[in-house]
């Protein structure tokens, strides 16, 4: 049953969290103090000053309660979403699903241009119905009770809840997580969903690949092959974590505001676009402290990290071709290819951009924008 939901965090929750803040301990710093060993306590401090002294989370709180919110039960498991709909009476239903470290607040920017385009300066044919679900084990959908929350079984439960909200014709879209996931609901609904758009491409190759092929790739590829291997190298260390100890993680992230600031900021830092530009010189400071508060507020930084990453098939694992049309957004820091999504999707559009990172709603809202309602304008 679809119930409303309105977010009402008790004061007594948000004074806690500012006594912790206040009471904070910071590592010493390590050799360098820079970004090549994580977070540098000198940048992260001043987040901190900020998160404590000038942050609102009220006015957050007020922002997302402007929309409608729901909850459901699909297979045990509680759903939020916000359903938004649209003016325009012949709008197109769309899922927008998000990733890991993200929210539902990914695309708060991008609700009003995409339900009511006509006041932002669009086209009334490129009106979308918003359903904007929580992944489970995420944020207002969190914790999780039981295992095997797949990429595919999310798939079938946003299939679910379309059902439940009565749409039989209907978009999926996302990134990271969600770029996975959208293919599902694809896969589980392929009467229903009439194109699928996914920003940062919905496949990865599987590895290693032989010499014959790296000398195949042309060198826009073999750049992005070059990076997924830095990737390996590098940044591997927190999937190690999150898909084995997930549990262990926990413990550190929900009794730590700044421990959870910090684990969320690294891959901020990380993965926007340019790297060597600073994550609040990119997208604003409350809007990334409104994210890490859906995780610090509903304690699921441990069953965001169970189902985001020990949960899963194997990387590169070929899935059925839904047949579904599909639109691939790849940006500046994705490193997806063609050839290998091609592999169990229909890809039919692709589009390589020289900018934007791994958050395009929260970086390049414009860019995901205009390719979404592209897309889709073929297929309504």
């Amino acid at each position: 049953m679809i119930k409303p939901f309105r977010i009402d965090i008790p004061q007594s929750t948000l004074d806690d969290l500012a006594a912790r803040l206040r009471n904070t301990r910071l590592p010493a710093p390590l050799p360098g103090d820079d970004w090549d060993t994580g977070v540098p306590v000198s940048w992260l401090s001043g987040l901190v000053d900020y998160w404590r002294d000038e942050y609102d989370w009220r006015q957050a709180e007020a922002e997302l309660n402007a929309y409608p919110q729901f909850t459901t039960e699909i297979d045990g498991q509680l759903i939020h979403f916000l359903h938004v709909k649209s003016p325009e009476p012949d709008a197109l239903p769309l899922v927008l699903t998000h990733g890991w470290p993200g929210s539902i607040v990914e695309f708060l920017d991008l609700i009003g241009p995409l339900t009511d385009p006509v006041a932002h300066g669009g086209e009334a044919r490129d009106a979308f119905h918003l359903v904007i679900p929580s992944l489970p084990g995420f944020g207002f959908s969190g914790p999780v009770s039981k295992g095997g929350w797949t990429r595919a079984k999310t798939g079938q439960a946003w299939a679910e809840l379309m059902e439940q909200l009565g749409y039989d014709r209907y978009g999926v879209q996302g990134g990271d997580i969600g770029g996975a996931v959208s293919p599902e609901v694809a896969r589980a609904a392929k009467d229903k969903v009439v194109g699928v758009h996914t920003n940062g491409g919905p496949n990865l190759p599987t590895f290693p690949l032989s010499d014959e092929e790296l000398k195949s790739l042309t060198p826009l590829e073999q750049d992005r092959i070059r990076r997924i291997g830095e990737f390996m190298r590098k940044e591997f260390g927190y999937i190690a974590i999150q898909s084995t100890r997930p549990q262990a993680l926990a413990y550190g992230l929900t009794d730590s505001p700044v421990g959870q600031l910090a684990w969320i900021m690294d891959k901020f830092r990380a993965w926007t676009y340019p790297m060597d530009t600073l994550p609040e010189e990119i997208i604003s400071k409350d809007r990334l402290l409104t994210n890490v508060m859906i995780y610090w507020l509903t304690g699921t930084a441990g069953s965001a990290a169970y189902v985001g990453y020990a949960q899963e098939q194997a990387w590169g694992e070929t899935r059925e071709n839904s047949g579904v049309p599909t639109a691939a957004l790849v940006l500046a820091h994705d490193v997806a290819i063609r050839r290998y999504s091609d592999k169990d999707n229909n890809i039919t559009r692709w589009t390589d951009v020289d900018r934007g990172g791994h958050f395009a709603a929260l970086e390049v809202p414009d860019l995901l924008l205009a390719d979404v309602r592209e897309f889709f304008r073929t297929l309504r």
